[in-house]
């Protein structure tokens, strides 16, 4: 279970730096699927109208953040 979920915080990691760039430029490299949060969760959320970049980067650092909690919780880590 805990690779999973290690498994879907990168992937949301990446949407969410996919996301602040896509809102800075244009990010062709598969922008339907690493800029679904900037295209379509985003904007259907009226109160961050003009925060766009600041909800994708926070995204991004929570799900960094559950990455490093999941590392730290797995009972398979082996510390040297």
């Amino acid at each position: 279970m805990i690779k999973f979920i290690q498994t879907v915080a990168f992937v949301v990691a990446v949407m969410g730096v996919s996301g602040a760039i896509d809102h800075l430029l244009v990010q062709p490299f598969l922008s339907q699927v690493l800029n679904f949060f900037n295209r379509v969760v985003i904007p259907g959320i009226p109160f961050l109208e003009g925060y766009e970049l600041y909800a994708n980067l926070f995204i991004a650092v929570l799900a960094v953040t559950i990455l490093i909690v999941s590392d730290r919780l797995d009972p398979n880590r082996s510390d040297k």
